[in-house]
């Protein structure tokens, strides 16, 4: 199993630089799992700088893979990752739901960099 952070999905909506390396994985349906909390982010980014319409499309492709949404045990599981990682709330959010689902996630994330399971891209110039 894959799940591309928000970074990835941006990139990969934007055409950017680095959207060729979740190009595979996205395409991959079957094998990928897809956070609310991303389809959130995702959202307000692409509605903040394209409208709604572009938003709800691209939300629209998300939800051809399997949405995650945040329980109780991902809450759990990230409030511990959140404290021993120093990770921003969403961030540790999008990890648990990784490693609950023993999946590999796919970033541009610096914070995730050096991660187990975590493929890590460093963001290039002019990527989103």
């Amino acid at each position: 199993m894959n799940l591309v952070d928000s970074s990835g999905w941006i990139e990969y909506f934007a055409k950017g630089e680095n959207a060729r390396h979740f190009l595979s994985v996205i395409r991959a349906k079957e094998e990928l799992l897809v956070s609310t909390v991303n389809i959130y982010e995702v959202f307000k980014k692409i509605y903040r700088e394209f409208g709604e319409t572009e938003a709800l499309r691209a939300v629209s492709y998300m939800r051809q893979a399997r949405v995650v949404a945040v329980d109780d045990k991902i809450a759990v599981v990230a409030a511990k990752l959140s404290a021993e990682l120093k990770l921003p709330m969403a961030d540790s959010l999008i990890l648990a739901t990784a490693r609950l689902h023993k999946a590999v996630l796919w970033t541009q994330d610096a914070h995730f960099q050096g991660l187990p399971n975590v493929r890590y891209f460093p963001k290039t110039y002019g990527s989103n």
